[in-house]
Formats: C-alpha cells, sequence, structure tokens
C-alpha cells in the first residue's frame, strides 16, 4: 500500500495546485466538486455545502460498524497570493521536479489536503470501515482570510455535519533537528489575537511652520522603539511547559544554550508579542497631523485575555505615556489536552515509522482552522500534525506565503501513512 499510497497522494496535490484558488476571491467550488467525485464512488457519504454557491465545503463521512468516536480530518484549499514573476516556475503547474511538488499550497496546505483525502481514499477503497465511530474528511475554503465561509461557517451552521470527537490539522509535525534526535511537533494550542491601536495627539498645522503646530507623528516613534527593542515577562502555558520538559530544560536560557534555532522557535510560545506594522498620520503631506495612529499586531498565549495584552503592553512601554490605547480584534487563544488517546496514536506511529524520532507538544504563534471546532465542541481534542522529515522547519517555513513553494513527494507520502495508521488505531 506505501508506494501505491505515495503515488496517489502526490497526483493529488498536482491535481489540486492545478486549481487558482487565491483567496480573495477563492473560487474553490471546481476543485471541491472534482475531489468529490473519488469519495461517492469509494462509498463515502458526501456533502457539499457553503455559505455561498461559488464556495462549498466538503464533508466526506465515511461511517463505522458500531458507535464510536469521530476522527476529522481538516484541510483548507484557499491560498495566499503567488506572484509568477517571482517565481521559478509557474506557481500554479503542480510540476514534480527532482522529487518535488511545486506550486502555491504545496506547503500550505494542498499537500495536507492531498494526503488526508488519499489516505482515506485507499483506506476505503481496500474494503476498510472503521470498527467503531466515523472518519470524517473535511475540506473547507476562506482559512486564509479569517474562515468566515469555511471552518466558522460550517461548525455554526451545520455543527451535524462536522461534529469530532479527534482533529488533526495543520501547524506542526515538519521535523525539528535537536542533537541527534529528529523532533516531531504536534501543535496542541493557538495563541490569540488582541490587535490594537495606540493614538498620540498634537496640534495641526502648516508644514512649513512645524515649530507653531505640534505634531502628532513623531510621538509614536519612541514607542514604535520600545516595542521593537523591549520584551515583556513570560506567561508559560500547558504546551510550552510540556515541550521544555520533553526537551529536558528548564527555560528558554537553558534550550538556547544547547539549541539556539529551536529557541527562537520557541520564544513566542511562551510570552506575548507585539509587531508594530501600520500607521496612519496625515492625510496630505503639506499638513501637520494633530493624530497619529499605530496599528500593532498582539499575540497572546492561551488562557490569557485582554488584562494580559494589556499588562505587558504597559510593561513594555513603561515611561512613555501620552497614548490612547483601543482594542481592534479580541480572540482568545486555545488549545487541547496536551495528552489524550490521539496524542498517543501520533507517538505510536513516529515510534513505528521513526525509531529515532521522537513527538513534543507544541504551540502555534498564529491560529488555525482549530479554534472553530474547539469553541464549537468542547470536547474536540484538536492537534495541528503533518509530518515533514525530507525538509526541516528551518527549510520548510520561508517556503510558506513565499515563493518557490514546494515539498518534497516522499514527505506526502510519509503524511498520508500517518494518517492511515492513525484512523486504524483509533476507529478500528
Amino acid at each position: 500500500m506505501g508506494a501505491d499510497l505515495e503515488g496517489r497522494a502526490v497526483a493529488l496535490l498536482q491535481q489540486l495546485i492545478r486549481h487558482n484558488t487565491v483567496n480573495p476571491p477563492g473560487d474553490e467550488r471546481t476543485l471541491q466538486e472534482e475531489l468529490a467525485q473519488p469519495f461517492r464512488a469509494a462509498g463515502f457519504e458526501v456533502t457539499l455545502v457553503g455559505r455561498t454557491p461559488e464556495r462549498p465545503n466538503l464533508v466526506a463521512r465515511l461511517r463505522g460498524a458500531a458507535d464510536g468516536p469521530v476522527l476529522g480530518l481538516l484541510s483548507h484549499v484557499d491560498t495566499v497570493l503567488a506572484d509568477p514573476s517571482e517565481w521559478a516556475r509557474d506557481p500554479w503547474s503542480g510540476d514534480l521536479v527532482d522529487g518535488e511538488v511545486w506550486g502555491r499550497g504545496a506547503q500550505d496546505m494542498k499537500s495536507q489536503t492531498a494526503a488526508e483525502a488519499a489516505a482515506a481514499l485507499v483506506l476505503a477503497e481496500s474494503g476498510w470501515r472503521p470498527a467503531r465511530g466515523d472518519l470524517l474528511v473535511i475540506v473547507v475554503v476562506d482559512e486564509e482570510t479569517g474562515g468566515e465561509e469555511g471552518a466558522i461557517w460550517l461548525t455554526e451552521n451545520h455543527p451535524e455535519l462536522v461534529r469530532c470527537d479527534y482533529l488533526l490539522n495543520e501547524g506542526a509535525g515538519t521535523v525539528i533537528p535537536h542533537g541527534d534526535e529528529r523532533l516531531y511537533g504536534v501543535c496542541t494550542a493557538e495563541k490569540g489575537v488582541f490587535r490594537m491601536a495606540l493614538t498620540t495627539r498634537g496640534a495641526a498645522g502648516h508644514a512649513s511652520m512645524p515649530n507653531v503646530a505640534d505634531n502628532a507623528l513623531p510621538k509614536l516613534a519612541p514607542i514604535i522603539e520600545a516595542l521593537a527593542t523591549r520584551r515583556p515577562g513570560h506567561d508559560l502555558t500547558e504546551a510550552p511547559q510540556a515541550l521544555m520538559a520533553a526537551l529536558g530544560v528548564d527555560g528558554l536560557e537553558a534550550l538556547a544554550a544547547v539549541n539556539p534555532a529551536l529557541a527562537a522557535f520557541a520564544e513566542p510560545m511562551i510570552s506575548v508579542t507585539f509587531a508594530p506594522t501600520m500607521i496612519t498620520a496625515s492625510e496630505k503631506i503639506n499638513v501637520i497631523p494633530a493624530k497619529a495612529t499605530l496599528k500593532v499586531d498582539c499575540r497572546v498565549p492561551p488562557g490569557h485575555g485582554r488584562e494580559t495584552a494589556e499588562a505587558r503592553l504597559r510593561e513594555v512601554l513603561a515611561g512613555h505615556d501620552g497614548f490612547e490605547l483601543s482594542f481592534l480584534e479580541q480572540v482568545v487563544g486555545n488549545g487541547s489536552p496536551t495528552e489524550s488517546p490521539l496524542m498517543d496514536a501520533i507517538r505510536n506511529w513516529v515510534g513505528t515509522e521513526d525509531p529515532g524520532g521522537r513527538v513534543v507538544p507544541t504551540m502555534l504563534p498564529a491560529y488555525t482552522d482549530s479554534r472553530a471546532f474547539r469553541d464549537a465542541f468542547a470536547e474536540c481534542v484538536a492537534y495541528g500534525f503533518f509530518p515533514q522529515r525530507e525538509m526541516s522547519l528551518v527549510e520548510m517555513w520561508p517556503l510558506v506565503h513565499g515563493k518557490d513553494e514546494r515539498i518534497k513527494a516522499a514527505d506526502v507520502g510519509f503524511a498520508a501513512r500517518a494518517y492511515t495508521a492513525i484512523a486504524r488505531e483509533l476507529l478500528g
């Protein structure tokens, strides 16, 4: 099954990449209808449903022989923009060159769609059915712009279609070198988003007489400098605590001493982060602004909310007054327990497939569609896990949303084998 499974997954990935689903507008219908056909032929109950006809979500269910847990394999098929002039190959070619599949979505995340779909299809076509529970393949739209037409809409409007006990999605899995070990991260939690605006005020005037006016814009300069150079204290939560314990270190400094690259990856997991990204001030070049606003992207560990975000901001900006704070977006971080039958199944597969590898829990500094499922179904254990071992995390990460996005074909098959084994273990 191994060679056939990899070939099936790679061919599916090439097929998916050749659909241009850059969001906006997404325009995922043709891809979803095409993907639905083999699921129907293999015996899945297939539903295509969306907020609009142009952007349906796909849900394929393979029912088991008895009641039991529901395992969901989740992915999204919309992508970010690609500029062909910056790429060495056509971003929608799906070319297989020197063992690599090229194209937008090869990493984020049509590869996972292909691996999950291939695993489910090959299992069903072989005659396998869950001994208990159901297998769900959930392929959504609109993740790249927030999920309002995808995972959020689906869980709010059709929870009966997608309710699950266990969920596998994007967020981790690429191998992290650590001494003589290969670490496979499992994303058990995601940070929250508390985007904010910092506003300074002054008095407008003609730009030819700057000494007469009170320019609000330069008042942001020391604030920007502080946000760029100062770090808040740590807010250590379950996932990074478990990671540090698994690595046998007692904190970030100890980790940095033995693995600086991994420490840089881990630092955002344990603290609030502030990234100043946008400034608005005068609308005319010859008018000194009476008001200037800095927009800041702030990410907060799960379980912490607005109070933590504001307290850490005041800590970083200590000594800098004279600004007004307002929150533009508030999404509390989310997570699942670091220990579960799903984690056991992942560990068992890694132990069999790569005896030199080890599973460690991680936290994603950003967020994914997993949050919609955790919000909708309190009992759902949702993890990010797409295993890759041919490329390291350091090699893979710059390709996500970047030019020349590509993935090793062997890793697409590697992931498909993982989903096959996990489904068999959890569902029988």
